[in-house]
């Protein structure tokens, strides 16, 4: 028997016998697919989990339009949500471009294909640079907020129920103690900087601010958040508030439950991770667009593959952002 002779499979001729394109894809297509499928599920499992944990808790969930309101070069002007529409936009648009570039390869237009995929870059490069500035502003905080022993947020308003920040009625704490470092100290706990303000001093400024009120993180009938009549306030303040808190981090949060802001860094870093991911594959792409790689193949499969990716990573946004933004 010839030893050279390869044995038959029955598979020869047909789609999976080598040489054909199941579903007229090739290899590469195929496997893309296969990746986005699998992340669409990671993704899935991330989003159902936040809402199970939002059902569960749902009277200490954030206000959306209280936490994302702010606007760059308009500090202290209200603008729920502008921001975030905008970066919203920014990553759709970013998604047309790419339909271009995608189509221009089929038409073999390599100055098509590198006008659009710069438009691209730099759609996703800003989408990056905002998703960082709104990082910024969720970690720092605007208004403050007092923690129960419970563990519970307590909020400040005014008599028409507005956001009042502790900065704006409390006088800063006069702290002679050294700033905490990680190389000494009973815990070997550092800290970004001392304290401004202190939970005795605040209290003792509400009590002089006759306007302010407090409000829980209870739903009332109008499903909004309870707001306490004066002498509940003040007496649910003294009792109760034992620190204060500014912005959110992993375990505390000024504007609700802890676990939104767990879930906020998680998912939405989780998704930035696929931007930036996405960004870098789009530059190596675009500069084999630019010395020609594609054109000497007579085929820019590889922009349309990079282009299904990015598609995938703006679609999940559209997901994220309705759980986080609008419901």
């Amino acid at each position: 028997m010839d030893s050279t002779a390869v044995e038959q499979t029955g598979t020869e001729g047909k789609n999976w016998g080598g040489g054909n394109q199941p579903l007229k894809a090739s290899y590469g297509k195929l496997m893309m697919w296969f990746f986005i499928t699998s992340d669409a599920l990671t993704f899935s499992g991330f989003l159902a989990a936040y809402g199970f944990t939002r059902f569960k808790f749902i009277d200490e969930w954030p206000i959306a339009d209280e936490v994302f309101n702010h606007f760059p070069f308009l500090h202290g002007i209200d603008a729920p949500m502008y921001y975030v529409a905008l970066m919203t936009f920014i990553l759709i648009f970013s998604s047309v471009t790419m339909v271009l570039a995608v189509d221009a390869g089929h038409k073999l237009q390599k100055s098509k294909v590198t006008f659009y995929m710069a438009l691209t870059i730099l759609g996703g490069a800003v989408f990056l640079g905002s998703q960082a500035w709104e990082w910024k502003n969720f970690i720092n905080g605007e208004y403050g907020a007092v923690e129960t022993k419970s563990g519970k947020i307590l909020q400040f308003v005014d008599n028409d129920g507005k956001r009042v920040a502790i900065q704006d009625f409390a006088p800063q704490h006069e702290s002679y103690r050294e700033q905490h470092k990680g190389n000494k100290g009973a815990w070997y706990i550092s800290e970004s900087s001392i304290p401004q303000y202190h939970i005795d001093d605040v209290k003792e400024a509400f009590k002089n601010e006759e306007n302010l009120l407090v409000r829980t993180m209870q739903l009332n009938e109008q499903k909004e958040k309870t707001v306490l009549n004066r002498q509940e306030s003040l007496k649910y303040l003294e009792d109760r508030g034992v620190d204060l808190i500014f912005g959110a981090n992993m375990s505390k949060n000024e504007y609700g439950a802890p676990l939104f802001g767990g879930f906020f860094f998680f998912i939405t870093g989780f998704h930035g991770f696929h931007v930036f991911s996405g960004v870098v594959l789009l530059i190596i792409t675009f500069f084999n667009v630019l010395i020609g790689t594609y054109e000497k193949r007579k085929s820019y499969e590889m922009v349309e593959k990079v282009g299904l990716y990015w598609h995938f990573v703006d679609l999940v946004w559209v997901f994220v952002f309705t759980f986080f933004y609008l419901v």
